[in-house]
């Protein structure tokens, strides 16, 4: 199946001018073939292309539509932006592939980066739905410190992971299924002592990927992974 992804969509059948261009010039259908659309909100369309008005729009004739079954838990990925941004990048091309269901760059004490091009992630991110055929377009959220999103944050379980010294699970050990699970990753630098303790009085657990000393990016890929792999198994 190839996917196109268009947030207005419905059964008027009018693909948007970016989604138009992409599925005349990069996929090649012409008057009469058939395509899947999704709004991002769960409803996939199977349409028949009816118009094509100079490759930038497409008309569309939707044969039929369902909604698809919404995730089982979410996962939210607070991470702080590396130096190089196209790591960072690269971890939300990969965690939408694993299905994070929301992204927020954290401004902490002793981040590197503090302003990243939401725009652009977006775009990322719409991509990567069309790739690995997600029906559910993850949230990116603008920057905000690390603190307030602890002090905020509601989500069923909640985990900040740290290189200090002292006792800590493993996140796949601590992670239940089928909740909504918000997972803190600090800079190369590492969250603060301040920022940990906060954590710690707001009811999150600290917890480890292993004795592997992990990169910013990898180590919330790991992570996305360790808590796709819980809910997959106890499906």
């Amino acid at each position: 199946m190839e996917l196109l992804v268009d947030k207005d969509f419905d059964m008027s059948g009018v693909l948007c001018e970016e989604e138009s261009k992409h599925c005349v010039s990069v996929m090649r259908h012409r008057v009469g073939d058939e395509v899947f659309v999704t709004d991002g909100q769960g409803v996939l369309y199977k349409c028949k292309i009816v118009e094509v008005n100079k490759g930038k729009q497409c008309l569309l004739s939707v044969i039929s539509s369902e909604v698809q079954p919404q995730p089982k838990h979410h996962l939210h990925m607070a991470v702080a932006p590396t130096k190089n941004t196209d790591r960072f990048e690269w971890f939300v091309e990969k965690a939408v592939e694993m299905g994070v269901g929301e992204i927020t760059p954290i401004v902490c004490e002793h981040s590197e980066r503090n302003h990243l091009r939401i725009d652009r992630l977006e775009r990322l991110v719409i991509a990567a739905c069309k790739q690995s055929l997600k029906f559910y377009i993850p949230r990116i959220n603008e920057p905000c410190k690390a603190s307030d999103l602890i002090k905020n944050d509601s989500s069923d379980q909640k985990f900040i992971l740290h290189c200090m010294p002292g006792e800590k699970q493993h996140l796949f050990n601590l992670a239940a299924p089928f909740k909504s699970s918000l997972v803190m990753i600090g800079p190369e630098g590492d969250f603060s002592q301040n920022e940990v303790a906060l954590a710690k009085q707001c009811g999150f657990n600290e917890a480890t990927l292993g004795q592997e000393r992990l990169r910013t990016e990898t180590a919330a890929m790991v992570a996305c992974q360790c808590v796709d792999l819980k809910n997959n198994i106890a499906e």
